[in-house]
């Protein structure tokens, strides 16, 4: 079996880029390239959640003490990119251990480059999280 490709339709980046002209547009302080990075972050963390609690955001919970989503805590990350303030979710049992961005890492080397060739592979963002 071969493996999953998905590519970005031109109309997705089409529609991504209309308002960029500039290369400080896409890659700089507040650039495209960064607000991505945040969302997709963000998007990731938020999967691992799911995964930890076993439901989705705002489903009922069966077990009135099961473990439940409890807002989320700011870090801000270092790397290539500059620094970036990210949002993490939290649990109410504080079991939650994300993988992506483990608890108390703040530097972040080699991420971008990472995301960029996993992505570039078709992965979804559970294949991304669990690739080690």
């Amino acid at each position: 079996m071969s493996p999953r490709t998905h590519e970005v339709p031109d109309e997705l980046l089409s529609s991504l880029l209309v308002n960029y002209t500039k290369p400080e547009d896409l890659i700089g302080e507040n650039g495209l390239l960064k607000q991505l990075t945040k969302r997709l972050v963000e998007r990731a963390l938020d999967a691992e959640m799911t995964e930890h609690l076993g439901h989705d955001k705002h489903e009922p919970v069966a077990n009135a003490a099961g473990n439940t989503r409890n807002g989320r805590s700011r870090k801000t990350l270092k790397g290539e990119f500059g620094e970036l303030p990210i949002e993490i979710p939290r649990d109410r049992h504080g079991s939650f251990a994300p993988q992506l961005i483990p608890k108390h890492q703040t530097r972040w080397a080699g991420f971008d480059d990472k995301i960029l060739s996993l992505y570039a592979r078709g992965m979804t963002v559970r294949e991304i999280h669990s690739h080690q």
